[in-house]
This record gives C-alpha cells, structure tokens and sequence, in this order.
C-alpha cells in the first residue's frame, strides 16, 4: 500500500514537473515573440537608419578588400626576381669515352641573379601604394554616397507617411462637406451640381490616398536597400534640425578635401609612377652569373683536373627603343595627361554642383520661413471664409472645395520642401564635408 501511494505520488510530481517545463518553454517563446514585435515597433530614427546602412554596405568593403590586395601587390612589385639556378653538364664525349676521359667534360652548376634597370622597382611600388591609397579614398567617398542616399531614401519615406497622416485626417471634413450638400439639396437650399462636386472631390482624395500608398511603399523599398527589413519599422516622424551650414567658400575650401578628389589625385600619382616606369626603361638591367664547374680525372702528370669556377655580367642593350621604350613612355605620358584632365573635370563638375545646391538650399529656407509666417494661416483663413460665405448663402460652393483643397495642398507643399531642405543639406554634407 505503501509503495502503491509513493508510485501515485511520484508520477503526479513527474506530471507536474511536466506541465512547469511546457509552461516555462512557453512562456519563453512568449516573450521572445512579445521582444521581436516590440522591436519591430520601436521607431527607426535617421541616425540608427545611417548607422545600419554604412554597417551593412557591401560596396564601401570592396573597395577596402582591393586597398588590400594592392598594398600586398605593392611590396611584391618592390622585390627583386626571383634567382636562378642552372645544372648542367658539359663537353661530354658522345662517340667513346666517359665523364673522366676529355679534359673539358664537366659537370656543372650555376646561379643568376637579375636586376631590372634603373630605380624600377622603386617606381613599381610606388605605382601599387598609389592604387591603393585610390581604394581607400574611393571607399571613404562611397560611405559619404552611401549616407546620402539612406537620408534621402528616409527622408522619402517620412514624406509620404506625413502625406497620408494629413490626407487621412482630412477625409473625414471632405466626407461631411458631401452630407451637408447632400442635406442642403434635400431640403432645396442647394444645387445637384454641390452634391456631385462634392462627390467627386471626395473620390479624388481617396485616389490620391491610393497614389500616396504606393508612392509610401516605393519609398520604404529604397530605404530597404540600405537597412534591409528594419525599412518595415515605423519612422521617427521628426526631421533633423539642420539648421546652419558654413560659407559658401568655406564649402570650397572642404570640397578640395573630398575623398573622389583624392582618389583622383592618387591616380595622377600612379600614372605619374607609371612615366617614372617607362623612362627606367631607357636604362640597361642587367644580370649576374655565377658557376661551378666539377671535372674528373688526372692531367697526364697525374695530377687531378683542377674545377672551374666562372663570373659574368650580362647587361642589357637597350638600342631599338623606338617601337619600345618609345612607346610605352608616350602611352605613360598619355595616361597621367587623362588622369589630370579627368580630376579637373571632376573637379569643375562637384563645384558646379556645389554651387547649385548652396543656392538651392538658400531658396529652400526662404520659402520654408515665408509658409510658416504667412501662407499657411492664409491657407487656412481662405478655406474657412469661404465656407463661412456658403453656409450663409453668400458664396459658392465651388469656392469652398477649392479653399479647402488649397489649404491641403498648401499643407504638404509645406511638408515636402521641408524635406526637400533637408536633402539638400545633405548632399552639401557630402561635398562639404560636413558632420552627422
């Protein structure tokens, strides 16, 4: 009975245990669950928007990958060629006789050393450390692109989000100006055509919601591209305070700085290396040979055969240098010509560039600063006087659709070059050069 009971009593602590265990995995599985959906709704700011795209940007990597691989290439490209050795046999009797029976018979072996001419190898590093260096300042203009790119994908996105929160909130007005027509019609206050004017308004907003959204989901699918499925994540719907920039001049200053104006300038370096190159050319290299050769036998005063041991230098001749040196030194010069053109016109190209969009940004404030102090309270006063007018029977109704539709477009022009301000300031931090 005893044993009975404890059997009992066991297997209803095992169950328990059990359902604790079940329960616990649960629980677990809950809160990892609750954790990745509390994380999927924390708002993705634009600074974590930036950090997650120069983290995950391939393109800035490969470019460093290739710094790499060119600094490896260029200590090899500094080392002399590799030594040679020679074995060989010499004068060896083939009608009769063996390796003991002619005097000269030998066995030999030899060592080659070649040294290319002039300061080549100098120069041929030079050329790889200067290719190099392009890698690295042409990913570091990659990271500036890529942050370019993400703001302006997030600013985007925050855009048209803004659009469908104020057109949304606006619907709900435009949908109870079409039942006050609709009840001032019944009541014979008011035309058929209010009614279908109305109607029809109200139709258009809900298309333009439509365009909204799909323009809404290209944008989040842009902003992908640079932070992958965190683009999902609700936005911070505040933009940065960007509110000062330096001098025009000043930016000029900065543009010099700029990391595609160095990567240009390092390959006016190795094109520059490379006319370095094709004028040692014209010099002689030359080469050391140094050997050994073992005889056998006895000279006939017996005597055993002496060995030999042989030094040669052997230099280049470097007469027939038309269709040679000639022209690898004119192909040289003709490459450090097209390296120095392309980076004025790079040159000339981000200035303009810079230009532009330093006016545009100062436009941008203007108009900006006149829309928060005048236009959209007067938006606003219109769109109201104007109802006002019709419900007193003093004004058209197709005034008050217009105000009213004035005033929302009024209020997303307002949005959109604020944004607009803010991708200008962007592209300036690019070319200037300017912090996060």
């Amino acid at each position: 009975m005893n044993a009975e009971m404890y059997f009992i009593g066991r297997r209803s602590t095992v169950a328990s245990s059990s359902r604790s265990g079940l329960c616990g995995v649960l629980a677990t599985m809950v809160m990892i669950a609750f954790g990745a959906n509390a994380q999927q709704n924390i708002p993705l700011t634009l600074a974590e928007a930036e950090d997650l795209a120069l983290d995950r940007e391939p393109g800035q990597s490969a470019f460093l990958a290739r710094a790499d691989a060119l600094d490896e290439q260029s200590v090899a490209a500094g080392q002399l060629p590799d030594p040679q050795l020679r074995v060989g046999l010499a004068n060896f009797p083939i009608e009769s006789g063996g390796f003991a029976t002619e005097g000269m018979t030998q066995g030999q072996l030899g060592y080659r050393q070649s040294f290319p001419p002039g300061k080549i190898l100098k120069a041929n590093r030079r050329q790889f450390q200067s290719l190099a260096l392009e890698m690295t300042e042409s990913a570091d203009g990659r990271g500036r692109d890529v942050l370019t790119s993400v703001r302006d994908a997030w600013f985007e996105t925050f855009f048209w989000t803004r659009s469908d929160e104020i057109v949304t909130e606006s619907r709900p007005f435009f949908s109870d100006l079409v039942t006050i027509t609709r009840s001032l019609y019944a009541v014979g206050r008011k035309d058929q055509q209010d009614v279908l004017f109305a109607e029809l308004e109200l139709s258009r907003l809900d298309d333009r919601l439509i365009e909204i959204n799909r323009q809404r989901a290209r944008a989040r699918a842009e902003l992908g591209q640079w932070v992958g499925t965190e683009a999902d994540r609700p936005l911070a719907m505040k933009l940065p305070l960007w509110g000062q920039i330096p001098a025009l001049e000043a930016l000029h200053e900065k543009l010099l700085d700029h990391p595609v104006l160095k990567a240009a300038d390092a390959r006016i370096g190795a094109r520059q290396a490379g006319v370095d190159i094709a004028n040692e050319r014209y010099k002689p290299g030359w080469a050391l040979d140094l050997g050994y050769g073992y005889r056998d036998g006895f000279l006939p005063t017996g005597e055993p055969r002496s060995d030999f041991v042989n030094l040669s230098v052997t230099v280049d001749l470097p007469l027939f240098r038309k269709n040679r040196q000639d022209r690898r030194l004119a192909a040289a010069l003709s490459e450090r010509r097209a390296a120095n053109e392309s980076r004025e016109e790079l040159l000339r190209r981000l200035s303009s560039q810079l230009d532009a969009e330093y006016a545009r940004w100062q436009d941008l404030t203007r108009r900006v600063a006149l829309y928060e102090r005048l236009i959209l309270n007067q938006a606003e006063d219109q769109a109201q006087a104007a109802l006002s007018a019709y419900q007193s029977d003093a004004g058209d109704f197709n005034d008050v659709m217009r105000g009213y539709i004035d005033d929302l477009n009024t209020r997303l022009d307002h949005i959109r070059l604020q944004v607009e301000r803010v991708q200008s300031y962007a592209v300036l931090a690019n070319l200037g050069g300017l912090p996060r």
